[in-house]
């Protein structure tokens, strides 16, 4: 594996959390509170790896740069703006909100999972897309 294979694996990350997301949300929908757990779980333990994949991937490469074509880069910008800003804020509500899971505060995590959910949703659906921007659909080399 070398430092380029990298962004791939970050994608497959992002993209594994969001599906243990999306199924821990109709597991406690459908009141399977042990399947939900495990998905949760699982979606925080992707997403750690992938955040720790990220910043030595970044410490290393350094900053990557949407060039072209220049007629889509306010959008992508725009995407990775929103995305960079929740991705920053959902950090705490990730960790408080299983906090209280963990507390048994049921109460109190199911107010901020309503919130949280959605936002973590984001951040991993759109650091896929931001990752088939940079590396597929238009490669910046």
């Amino acid at each position: 594996m070398t430092l380029s294979d990298l962004p791939g694996i970050n994608a497959g990350l992002n993209s594994l959390s969001a599906i243990f997301l999306l199924f821990g949300f109709v597991f406690i929908r459908r009141g399977k509170q042990g399947a939900h757990r495990y998905c949760m779980s699982a979606a925080l333990c992707t997403s750690a790896l992938f955040l720790a994949c990220y910043l030595y991937y970044h410490f290393h490469a350094g900053r990557t740069v949407f060039k072209n074509p220049e007629w889509f880069r306010p959008i992508y910008l725009t995407l990775l703006l929103t995305h960079t800003v929740l991705a920053v804020v959902i950090v705490p509500m990730i960790l408080m909100t299983f906090h209280r899971a963990v507390k048994a505060r049921y109460e109190l995590h199911k107010k901020l999972a309503r919130w949280t959910w959605p936002l973590w949703m984001y951040v991993s659906v759109t650091g896929v897309l931001i990752y088939f921007l940079l590396y597929r659909i238009f490669p910046q080399h």
